[in-house]
């Protein structure tokens, strides 16, 4: 008798669900654009108090649907039953090297849907809560923060992120620190849920096709980032600090007349609860929402450092700003710059003979800061001032022309305020390109001539 062969799981990408909506929605198969929605609850998204109050119980244990191959209904099936002791294995690799959890990410498209008229009706919550931001961020926010306060096992509340073992080829994501319950992929599935959420609010549309659309694909073009790049300004244009700090209390005197949760809030007065959500909103406000995205080394394909690197001690008082002349062109994609930073450390390395890549933080087009030595270690990126400050790499050459407007922006007036705020660089830091301490042209003339009008030059 021939061993069982396993089917072909595809892999934990994207795309892969991509294909599997589109094949769910196809009206050729019976297909709607609620059917995935429904599988996700049968499979296990909305498991918590809080969002089965707002979408209700979940239907029985679903069949394979005709329209799935078994490796897809294997991966759709290991994706969405929910176990918040390993969130990774409902993670999926997105187009733009984000790492999204599908749960949220569902949750919020059912709630889309059903508020814009597609499906039965949504619950009202007592007292009233946003049913989006509920089975989406705000119930998930409140218990972290709820855990953190009751002292359980030393919890957490935020993060950590994570690595794939492969870009191309994505099947394990492994978490790199101590578990909370809205680890990055989980803030980031919970964002897209509430951006997509409320644009199908407005009308529903299948939705394979919103997502490609947000996401864009694999191989996209080099023509601009994909709307999903700009989550954290969009989640934040639509909740605000002050909304989701609202939410997070409003969700938490919801729990409160609900069993499971009773016991954490039984002792808990109204002002005890609103000084949690107050915390909790503010903490994943400047983490995720204020704070530019930095795709870490693992993501890139970063060789080791070679050597030992050397701490810096920060706060420090100055930034140096650069652009890469190699490659010349700006890069739109998470492909396209995690090739370039290859292509730079490789070049650093092996031609010029130095440790590890010089820059701290590279800056692509593509709405992602790129780690290189990071905070915490002493670069090589401006001579005699490595100790001093930390360099930025804008990727492309700026001699004649500038990066584009939203790339500026997000050094200018994200990158620098959050290295402010998170202790970093000195409040009153000093601002320079880099040919004003080395005889060289960077970061060109185009470049050095528009950060002159930026705080902090000098």
């Amino acid at each position: 008798m021939s061993p069982a062969v396993s089917p072909a799981v595809p892999p934990r990408h994207m795309d892969s669900v991509l294909a599997i909506l589109e094949a769910l929605e196809s009206p050729d198969r019976g297909g709607s654009p609620g059917t995935a929605a429904a599988l996700g609850r049968g499979l296990g998204v909305c498991s918590t108090p809080g969002c089965r109050a707002v979408l209700g119980e979940p239907p029985g244990t679903p069949e394979r649907p005709v329209a799935l191959t078994l490796g897809q209904w294997q991966l759709l099936t290991e994706l969405l039953r929910h176990d918040p002791a390993t969130p990774e294995l409902g993670a999926v690799l997105a187009p733009d090297g984000s790492t999204v959890a599908l749960g949220p990410l569902l949750a919020g498209i059912e709630a889309g849907l059903r508020s814009g008229g597609y499906g039965p009706p949504l619950r009202t919550l007592d007292p009233p809560a946003d049913p989006l931001l509920a089975v989406t961020i705000s119930e998930a926010l409140g218990t972290s923060f709820l855990l953190a306060q009751a002292g359980y096992n030393n919890a957490t509340t935020l993060g950590p992120g994570g690595c794939w073992d492969n870009v191309e080829n994505p099947q394990n994501y492994t978490l790199r620190g101590p578990l909370s319950p809205v680890p990055d992929p989980v803030a980031v599935g919970a964002m897209d849920g509430v951006v997509l959420g409320a644009r199908l609010a407005r009308g529903p549309l299948p939705v394979a096709e919103l997502l490609r659309g947000y996401y864009g694909t694999r191989n996209g073009s080099e023509a601009g980032r994909p709307p999903s790049s700009y989550r954290r300004r969009d989640f934040g244009e639509l909740t605000g600090q002050g909304r989701l700090e609202k939410e997070v209390a409003a969700v938490l005197e919801v729990l409160r007349t609900l069993s499971p949760s009773l016991e954490l809030l039984r002792d808990m007065g109204t002002q005890e609860v609103v000084a949690v959500a107050r915390r909790a909103a503010q903490e994943f406000s400047k983490r995720y929402v204020e704070c530019p995205a930095i795709m870490p080394r693992c993501m890139w394909g970063a060789r080791p450092y070679r050597g030992t690197p050397t701490p810096l001690r920060p706060p420090l008082g100055s930034v140096f700003l650069h652009h890469t002349l190699e490659p010349s062109q700006p890069c739109w994609t998470f492909g396209a710059c995690a090739r370039a930073m290859r292509d730079m450390q490789r070049f650093h390395q092996d031609t010029r003979g130095w440790d590890d890549i010089g820059y701290s933080f590279v800056v692509g087009s593509d709405g992602y800061l790129y780690e290189g030595r990071g905070w915490h270690w002493v670069g090589a990126h401006t001579k005699g001032y490595n100790t001093q400050g930390f360099g930025i790499g804008i990727v492309g050459d700026f001699t004649a022309s500038l990066p584009d407007p939203d790339t500026l922006a997000l050094v200018r007036d994200e990158l620098l305020p959050c290295a402010v705020r998170s202790g970093h660089i000195q409040p009153d830091f000093t601002l320079r390109g880099h040919r004003q301490l080395v005889h060289t042209d960077c970061p060109g003339n185009a470049l050095f001539q528009e950060i002159q009008s930026w705080p902090g030059f000098q």
